[in-house]
């Protein structure tokens, strides 16, 4: 395994430093960027199914002439888990990324476009794999960082640079929460390293747990995009160039997850009161609710998008909730489903939603438009991305007999098993959050309904769809591989449960493969088979076969087919584009029934001929959803700190004299504190 970790790092830093090094023709500087990435996440594939198979985990550590900073790395089956799935996004991302920076040519630096995309793969695979506190935080803010300077790519927009500033105090924010978390778990073990924190010197008194546990949520909640933490996610995804918006939605916010996972099960040994699974539970119930809610009146497909990774975060939180919640009344079987069912929807967002993103980003190639309303008859012109993108529709629909529909079904049975627990109030909420789950699935289905519908069917809605081309074949091979994985995620849980069991058994403290394994391997079993039981290959193998089966028939019965061109009836009237269903009628229903949360604004502007005010010139119509948190929320901290730091102002005055007192009071109190 350490020979594959030189190969990655290698890889990576040769694809940071290649790139600049080229003489000015984009498409070898391109190449010379993907292909390193291409060496070092195939590297990192068989890293991670080595790390999660490995009997023992595999340690590295270099001293430091900084007091308590090691640069450790751990190789463990949960740290190998996100290397696994880094590299799998990242490999698919960066054969996009061959044809998809073309794009960029004479809009942005390709080589520096380049350097960046390996250094920010790089930072994320370390931030996994760091085992000292200070070297995860050094690794942390490095990603943060690679990650602010992708997004504000096309700096020159102004929309872009308010994205990227928007992100990046967001992310420092949370950062900020991180180093409280890490000093109160240093508090007792004298050590940064993640082995003293591990078995610290002395156990945490339990208002100090609750503290790391409450700091940890928010700093990790802030970079994976909980309600309300959740604010920068819609700016600063389709801010981004969309091979990084699928590594930024797909893993980054992912190394969150594995984070979180790492304080509650590795440093704080899995035990906790039940009130903390609980509110992990109610943060991903709301994150999962909103998101899809905001997800749908949303026109700009990225930030669609955007919305859809705060739903997705929430399922995966409520998996983890769930089995915080049984690891807490010592259901140690339970507990360890609920880690299952969120570890494996953590990796099939990361294949749909990356997926998407890449769609998207391959839309915006062909026609320069974002806006879902600028699209249609898209699937003619562009067949390839359309069946890609209706696989990953599909996939985050939770339909089978994809991926989604699997780990959401883990995560349905997890919370339906409630019953076992002690508590009245329990196994009430838990049914409850999986109403609230169903819903989800129910309005992300509408959702993909409107965004593949409107975007590939009918007519042409502009001259940017009219003109629109299929994309480049390396963009084609990025996508069709996340599909393949779409599929294959959906289609083999018995190969992907074992591997899950593998990373959750040192966790929970339990192997669960042959309780959920049932039929050799060919079925799904929560724990107990006489609960719930499904059959994934069966149930692709029936759809096919009643696919084939309704084929066959036409066929049979309907004759030779036969294929005749003519206008739909329209009442007299040749129908144009303009008569088309757009994604605000689409949602009009679904902005009526939830009103209160949305919050809408409508504006109709009617312009009437001079001649008659009977006759209608032009309508103008807006529609505005209310930006709830931001208005409620963050704009009054805004302005709380604003009037502070006015009036903190007085303090600067301009004197030399005057600052050097401040030093020598702050060394005074200093010393006074120490002694």
């Amino acid at each position: 395994m350490l020979n594959l970790l030189w190969i990655l790092l290698g890889s990576y830093v040769v694809g940071i430093l290649l790139p600049l090094c080229l003489p000015r023709r984009p498409e070898v500087q391109s190449l010379a960027a993907s292909a390193p990435a291409i060496v070092a996440t195939s590297a990192g594939i068989v890293l991670g199914l080595l790390g999660i198979t490995s009997s023992e985990p595999v340690t590295i550590s270099l001293a430091s002439t900084i007091p308590l900073l090691a640069f450790s790395i751990r190789i463990d089956p949960l740290a190998a888990f996100f290397v696994l799935t880094i590299s799998l996004v990242g490999l698919a991302a960066s054969i996009y990324a061959i044809g998809y920076v073309r794009h960029f040519d004479g809009r942005a630096s390709v080589p520096v476009l380049g350097a960046l995309f390996n250094g920010f793969l790089c930072s994320m695979t370390l931030v996994v794999l760091a085992d000292n506190g200070i070297f995860f935080l050094i690794v942390w803010e490095l990603m943060s960082l690679l990650s602010y300077f992708l997004v504000v790519t096309e700096h020159e927009k102004a929309e872009v640079r308010y994205a990227g500033l928007f992100y990046l105090i967001m992310t420092h924010v949370g950062t900020a929460f991180i180093i409280l978390t890490f000093l109160i778990l240093f508090y007792d073990s004298g050590a940064f390293s993640f082995e003293a924190f591990r078995h610290p010197k002395q156990p945490l008194p339990e208002g100090m747990r609750t503290f790391a546990f409450l700091m940890a949520l928010i700093g990790f909640g802030t970079k994976a995009g909980i309600v309300p933490l959740h604010v920068w996610l819609p700016y600063a995804h389709p801010a981004a160039p969309s091979h990084i918006s699928a590594l930024m939605s797909g893993v980054m916010i992912k190394t969150a997850i594995y984070a979180l996972i790492r304080v509650y099960f590795d440093f704080l040994g899995g035990q906790f009161p039940w009130w903390w699974g609980f509110v992990v539970l109610f943060l991903g119930a709301t994150s999962a609710l909103l998101g899809v809610m905001y997800a749908l009146m949303e026109h700009d497909l990225k930030r669609l998008l955007a919305f859809h990774s705060v739903e997705n975060i929430g399922i995966i939180l409520l998996g983890i909730g769930a089995g915080m919640i049984f690891q807490s009344y010592g259901l140690k079987e339970l507990a360890a489903l609920g880690l299952l069912a969120g570890l494996y929807h953590t990796i099939n967002h990361a294949m749909f939603k990356a997926l998407l993103f890449l769609g998207a980003g391959s839309l915006l190639y062909a026609t320069h438009a974002r806006n879902i309303d600028e699209y249609g008859g898209l699937l003619r012109r562009m067949p390839w991305t359309g069946v890609f993108f209706l696989i990953g529709a599909v996939s985050i629909s939770a339909l089978p007999p994809t991926n989604g529909f699997v780990s959401e079904w883990l995560v349905f049975q997890s919370l339906f098993l409630s019953y076992q627990l002690p508590t009245v109030f329990l196994k009430l909420m838990l049914p409850i959050a999986a109403a609230i789950l169903a819903l989800t699935g129910v309005l992300a289905l509408a959702c993909f309904a409107k965004a593949f519908g409107i975007s590939f069917l009918a007519l042409p809605r502009s001259a940017h769809a009219r003109h629109a081309e299929e994309v480049s074949a390396p963009m084609r091979v990025g996508m069709g591989l996340l599909a393949a994985f779409c599929l294959v995620l959906g289609v083999a849980p018995m190969v992907i449960v074992p591997l899950l069991d593998r990373v959750i058994a040192p966790l929970a403290g339990i192997s669960i493969e042959e309780k959920v394994l049932a039929m050799d391997g060919w079925a799904l079993a929560p724990v107990n088979v006489e609960f719930s039981s499904l059959s994934t290959p069966v149930l692709a193998l029936l759809l096919t076969g009643l696919a084939l089966l309704g084929w066959g028939l036409a066929v049979v019965f309907g004759g030779r087919l036969r294929t005749r061109h003519y206008k739909t009836w329209g009442c007299g009237i040749n129908l144009t584009p303009r008569m088309e269903y757009t994604a605000t009628g689409f949602v009009q229903p679904i902005k009526r029934v939830f009103s209160t949360v949305y919050q809408p604004t409508v504006k109709l502007e009617t312009e009437f001929l001079h001649e008659s005010r009977y006759f209608v010139k032009r309508r103008h119509f807006e529609f505005h959803i209310e930006p709830i948190f931001e208005k409620y929320l963050y704009n009054p901290l805004v302005a709380f700190f604003t009037t502070m730091a006015d009036r903190l102002r007085v303090i600067q005055a301009g004197s030399l004299h005057l600052y050097l007192t401040y030093i020598f009071v702050t060394l005074i109190l200093l010393l006074l504190l120490a002694v």
